[in-house]
């Protein structure tokens, strides 16, 4: 590990810490506001699109009509992306002259963009068409990208808001967050963001494919496209998936170091706001600011190990000298290095991003070992857009009602108590996410249809497996890139981690906001735990960490662990 190295490290964290602040302030003024910015050009607008959705009058939900308005908004986006697949072979914007998609592969893609996954089982360059891409994949990022906020929103109102005459049983209105999201905030920002990866030489365009001879004679077809414009999306919106198959290691998707330090610190601009406008919701900021405390602590506890793991050798060139000097480069673009591509993983992994710029299958195992843990705390290290605030929120829960065993009292949150029904909605919450993970991974481990998509053996090919259904159920949507994901059972039960992953665990959060809306709030007193201090960081952080590791430590060891281990005595995978 080089000074440099942690200076980038160190530049990124704080740019994202001086972004937190006043965009979390823009964006409590863009969901709690009075009014919202721009309201003689914005506002008009807002209003023809609420009209289009039936939501002129702008009437407040209940969590469970704030849920139905969610699921078939949803459904409705996973049935068109699907179509849209199927009959891109009859529609325009298609100058590659690309047949429809399968139906397997046409169901994973439209689950994993609706769900905010982005996993991608595909090429991009050589699978979708321009129109597939732009009015299905791209539309879906900025979608479930609000739909996020919304419910992120929704479970904050439902611990902030106090009761009163009116409205204390609702939690916003669906429709209403989703639209700000998108007009207010992910659309103006992703145009300004477009047009500097384009000056920075991210492609834009509409061209055919050309076709050119390279240095030693022979052809090469170089992929063309919309790219910029989706880029810009994929990493604001925690989106995560690539125009081209290469991600973000792709040189027309993430050309330059800038544009590489300027994706990361989009993937974290977000969700780190939105725990300051959870602060100014609960009328405390240094309640959003226990949260961010919590969430950077378990960032740099993994960036610092990712970083150590891959300056060291690959076992497998360990004895050639000049090899091993420069770390573990297989599978990184020698344009970013070691820090830059250690950083991306771990940020793309904290948040249900996903874009990679170095390929986490060629990881030393402690290495990869980061990400895989970073989605099986459950994506609440900053986390996506709005699923990292209601994840660490339901964290929150947990640790609030842990503090209350110990000193013997009910436990409270913001003056609101904790009770039975609350307890089993969180527990609900967090059991979901290793069913489907262990489940189906399970499964793939001992069925033909599992194990013959494996390019590994031995705990590497576990890893594998176990990384892709964390990525899926996690809606991060990297992977190991060792596994191939596109035949019909993966294809499948990746779609269906995916879906369960999404809405399975948005709808128990929603109830459990439901149940704290309308609660009185009780007067703190001696025995009330403080949950805006270092003390309340420290219990969460810990919380986080026991539960992942009590649900996940046997199976890791499984894999990258002994993995380690095997590496260090000259047995590799």
């Amino acid at each position: 590990m080089t000074l440099i190295g942690w200076s980038q490290i160190l530049l990124f964290f704080g740019l994202v810490l001086a972004v937190t602040k006043p965009l979390g302030t823009y964006l409590f003024r863009v969901f709690e506001g009075d009014s919202q910015p721009l309201p003689r050009v914005l506002g008009p607008v807002e209003r023809v699109l609420l009209r289009l959705c039936g939501a002129a009058d702008r009437r407040e939900q209940t969590w469970v009509r704030y849920s139905l308005a969610l699921l078939a908004f949803s459904l409705f986006s996973v049935l068109s992306v699907y179509l849209l697949q199927r009959l891109q072979h009859l529609l325009p914007l298609n100058p590659q002259g690309l047949g429809a998609v399968g139906p397997e592969l046409a169901f994973n893609t439209a689950a994993s963009f609706t769900t905010n996954t982005n996993w991608q089982s595909y090429g991009g360059e050589s699978t979708l068409s321009y129109l597939s891409q732009m009015a299905g994949l791209a539309w879906q990022n900025f979608v479930s990208a609000a739909a996020g906020i919304g419910v992120a929103l929704a479970l904050a109102r439902g611990f902030t808001r106090r009761p009163g005459p009116e409205g204390q049983k609702t939690l916003g209105n669906f429709w209403v967050d989703l639209i700000r999201g998108t007009l207010y905030v992910l659309l103006p920002v992703c145009f300004v963001y477009a047009l500097f990866l384009v000056s920075q030489g991210v492609l834009q365009n509409f061209s055919a494919y050309p076709e050119l001879v390279t240095l030693e004679g022979g052809r090469q077809t170089l992929a063309m496209g919309p790219v910029a414009s989706q880029e810009a999306i994929k990493m604001l919106g925690t989106n995560g998936g690539g125009f081209f198959n290469a991600n973000s290691a792709h040189p027309f998707e993430n050309p330059t170091p800038l544009t590489n330090l300027v994706q990361m610190f989009s993937i974290f601009a977000i969700p780190a706001a939105l725990t300051h406008t959870y602060g100014k919701m609960a009328g405390d900021t240094k309640q959003g600011w226990a949260l961010f405390a919590a969430m950077s602590v378990l960032f740099f506890a993994g960036v610092a190990t990712a970083y150590a793991a891959e300056t060291q050798p690959n076992a497998a060139v360990a004895s050639a000298a000049q090899v091993a000097r420069a770390g573990n480069m297989e599978g990184k673009e020698v344009r970013y290095g070691l820090s830059a591509s250690a950083l991306f993983a771990t940020v793309t992994t904290d948040a249900s991003c996903g874009a990679v710029n170095s390929m986490h299958d060629s990881f030393n195992p402690l290495g990869g070992l980061v990400p895989l843990v970073n989605m099986q705390l459950g994506e609440v290290i900053f986390g996506g857009v709005g699923a990292g605030l209601y994840g660490i929120l339901i964290m929150v829960v947990l640790s609030v009602f842990i503090a209350g065993l110990m000193v013997g009292r009910t436990p409270e949150y913001l003056g609101k108590k904790i009770e039975a029904k609350e307890m089993k909605l969180a527990m609900l919450y967090v059991l979901i996410f290793p069913l489907f993970i262990l489940g189906l991974a399970a499964v793939a481990a001992v069925i033909p249809q599992g194990v013959s998509s494996l390019n590994d053996a031995g705990p590497h090919g576990l890893s594998e497996i176990l990384y892709a259904y964390t990525s899926g159920t996690a809606n991060n949507g990297s992977a190991f890139a060792g596994l191939n994901a596109n035949t019909p059972f993966w294809n499948i039960t990746l779609g269906l981690a995916m879906l369960g992953g999404r809405f399975l665990m948005i709808v128990p959060a929603l109830a459990l906001a439901g149940s704290m809306v309308g609660k009185k709030v009780v007067p703190a007193g001696p025995g009330t735990f403080p949950t805006n201090g270092t003390l309340f960081t420290g219990l969460l952080v810990s919380v986080v960490v026991i539960v992942g590791a009590l649900t996940f430590f046997p199976v890791l060891s499984l894999g990258p662990i002994v993995e380690h281990f095997l590496a260090g005595a000259g047995k590799v995978y």
